[in-house]
């Protein structure tokens, strides 16, 4: 195994060259997503599988980027550029809820800071971080696309708009 190195960039990604192994019924899905796309455009299928390897890794580790690497016949930096690009694929664990903030314009301006500064005072962390009971995660993203209703937020796979303090709590009492 070669040793594990922070990178320059990023303290959240440690390369190693493990590679993941999964049950026969996750690689039948995996191969499921392959015949979707022509067979020379394998490389197609990689979000698909980043999802998958997210869902069953619970994020996207390098173990499983390896993984991908092979299943795809690419090269390693090739899946890492699609898993880095996209918010959407967490390069480190993250709480069982994991709490997305709109940071960008139209949210900024119709009060996510407010927003932000009250589930992070609720929680006790900052945005970026994990609760000690990793049981939340808060973190700040480019636009979710929903201007019109700003200011929101994103749980999981559901959408939370036009938000104030009030909403925020009764969102993050049904949580629990």
């Amino acid at each position: 195994m070669a040793s594990a190195v922070a990178t320059d960039f990023t303290n959240q990604i440690v390369y190693t060259d493990e590679v993941a192994e999964f049950s026969p019924e996750v690689v039948a899905e995996m191969e499921s997503h392959l015949v979707k796309y022509p067979a020379e455009r394998k490389r197609s299928a990689l979000i698909p599988l980043l999802f998958v390897i997210q869902r069953e890794r619970g994020w996207v580790d390098n173990e499983g980027v390896n993984f991908l690497a092979k299943f795809l016949q690419l090269e390693v930096t090739d899946v890492w550029e699609t898993a880095t690009f996209y918010s959407m694929f967490n390069l480190r664990p993250v709480g069982r809820h994991h709490i997305q903030i709109c940071k960008t314009l139209s949210c900024k301006i119709m009060g996510e800071p407010e927003i932000t500064d009250h589930i992070c005072s609720k929680l006790g962390i900052h945005a970026g971080e994990t609760t000690a009971d990793g049981k939340y995660t808060v973190s700040l993203v480019e636009c979710l696309g929903s201007c019109g209703t700003a200011p929101m937020m994103q749980i999981g796979f559901d959408y939370y708009e036009d938000l104030t303090t009030e909403k925020v709590d009764k969102i993050m009492d049904s949580l629990k």
